[in-house]
């Protein structure tokens, strides 16, 4: 059977990367977020701030577009000649592919409902949250006025949305691209994080029998 696999797309401020890494103690396996940076830079030996400040951030290139053609998600082998944005993408993109195979796994953004798409065990979720409460908690989390939580808020969506339209050639947060979504706001963090495992593994329960 093929391991077990979340991703979680996440709006910025509904709680995604914390619900992504409860989601992984509850399965007892890793939450791959940041991690997945420092690995890239390992394989690619490139510069770890470098990759941070391109982190989830399309590159827009002529380059891009030429080695793809209109075929968006194709994987290019030539990392050395593309963008340090578009590098990032693919080690990822292959770092994600081969620890799904290794193991059981829980993967936060950077496209890997779409890199995983044909993997026979992945759930993904998009998690969302109100409005307000978002806002609240990124003026908590990093002490600011409302208004620039609410600009803070805006700017990371539409870079997350940018990036992952331009990469997969999908819409960011649409429905039919997720087996899950869910409203963090509800039900708060942790409970979020146990319907989301439950899900997982009933998911997986009746993927098994299904194949027996």
């Amino acid at each position: 059977m093929s391991n077990l696999i979340v991703t979680i797309a996440r709006q910025y401020g509904s709680g995604g990367r914390e619900i992504g890494e409860a989601v992984a103690r509850l399965l007892g396996c890793t939450c791959y977020d940041q991690q997945l940076i420092t690995m890239s830079a390992e394989r690619g030996e490139l510069n770890e701030g470098a990759l941070s400040h391109v982190d989830e951030v399309a590159a827009g290139s002529l380059l891009y577009t030429l080695a793809m053609g209109s075929g968006h998600g194709v994987r290019f082998s030539a990392h050395h000649h593309l963008p340090i944005n578009d590098k990032l993408f693919y080690l990822q993109s292959d770092i994600i592919r081969e620890l799904a195979e290794e193991k059981d796994c829980v993967f936060v953004g950077r496209c890997a409902d779409y890199v995983l798409r044909d993997h026979p065990c992945t759930l993904p979720v998009f998690v969302y949250a109100a409005h307000e409460c978002r806002i609240a908690r990124i003026m908590e989390r990093h002490d600011l006025p409302r208004n620039k939580a609410e600009d803070m808020m805006n700017k990371i969506d539409h870079r997350r949305a940018t990036y992952y339209n331009f990469y997969t050639g999908q819409k960011w947060g649409k429905y039919d691209n997720y087996s899950l979504a869910v409203n963090s706001s509800l039900l708060g963090i942790e409970d979020t994080a146990k319907m989301i495992a439950d899900f997982a593994l009933s998911m997986k329960y009746k993927l098994e029998k299904t194949k027996k």
